[in-house]
């Protein structure tokens, strides 16, 4: 009951948050400098016919109308419609927005995988030479750039070594399942990078942590071993704040994946934003922030109540 109590308390709270963000990002793009209808249209259209097209997408009502007809078209409109490509915003948007999560999806897998295991070698052997070149190859990574970094991957392995496919997320004609996973290895590793290393360096203090406590200790003084201690017990313990991280990072990833697809050509939601953005379709922009919002916020919530299951305390408070 307390944690049906706790989701639905963290449901409330996404409420007025997106409020907040569905306000800033209208606010933002009405008052950038521009007319989309006049750089879509001026070389067809009269200027008569111009300020029809503009009553019709309600750019000639106040800004609170604006406001209101548009939140009113997320609910009833599928978002309202694009300005340049004349279509239903989530029509729009959905297709790359699941190419988007795909992309997030195999970020989180890598930088979970990859991120723990840096973080258990290092850990394990604390100020030892595992230890020294682990947070070293941390230090360096975590000053590059997503962006350049991944122009480094597609050189390496894409048009030195031929190894991997260089953009896109599929090949002509589709390849299929191995081919998805060819295709997402480069731009994974890329979104992935910073938060894995993040993680990498939470997971070692984590490890030395627990190493310094006294249950380790008396453990080690009877001969547990090293495995055992790390996988029963240590491990245990600092999976929930692990969890948690884990989590936050989802949302730098998703962040991060926006700038990966436009290295990599993935077809994502990104890309349409981007090019939304210089065409200055405001129901574009407006929905797919929106959609990106509702995602993070969405996983925020999901990781709370994994963190309370997973720590007894927390539930009983």
């Amino acid at each position: 009951m307390g944690t049906l109590k706790h989701i639905g308390w963290r449901l409330v709270n996404i409420l007025p948050v997106l409020l907040i963000v569905s306000v800033l990002t209208f606010l933002i793009g009405r008052l950038t400098p521009g007319d989309p209808i006049q750089g879509q249209y001026a070389r067809t259209f009269s200027p008569e016919q111009i300020e029809g097209i503009r009553d019709a997408y309600g750019l000639n009502l106040p800004l609170w109308q604006q406001y209101v007809k548009w939140i009113g078209d997320l609910f009833v409109a599928g978002g309202g419609r694009s300005i340049v490509q004349e279509a239903p915003v989530f029509d729009i948007l959905w297709p790359n927005f699941l190419n988007t999560l795909v992309l997030t999806a195999a970020g989180v897998l890598i930088c979970a995988v990859v991120g723990i295991a840096i973080g258990t070698v290092a850990g394990a052997h604390h100020r030892r030479f595992a230890d020294r070149f682990s947070m070293l190859f941390v230090q360096v990574g975590s000053n590059l750039s997503v962006y350049w970094f991944g122009l480094i991957l597609i050189w390496i392995f894409a048009l030195q070594l031929k190894w991997l496919p260089v953009s896109g997320m599929q090949s002509r004609g589709g390849g299929g399942f191995g081919d998805l996973l060819a295709h997402l290895i480069l731009p994974g590793i890329s979104a992935a990078l910073i938060s894995m290393l993040v993680l990498a360096r939470f997971v070692r203090i984590g490890i030395v942590q627990e190493k310094q406590s006294d249950y380790y200790k008396t453990f080690a003084s009877q001969g547990a071993g090293g495995l055992s201690l790390l996988g029963k017990h240590v491990g245990r313990n600092i999976l929930p704040p692990v969890v948690n991280i884990i989590g936050l990072e989802i949302g730098t990833l998703i962040t991060g994946v926006l700038f990966v697809e436009s290295v990599f050509n993935w077809p994502g939601i990104g890309t349409q934003l981007l090019n939304a953005v210089n065409g200055k379709d405001y129901p574009l922009i407006q929905g797919g922030v929106v959609l990106i919002a509702l995602c993070y916020l969405v996983v925020n919530l999901v990781t709370d109540v994994a963190v309370d299951a997973l720590n007894p305390r927390l539930r009983r408070r």
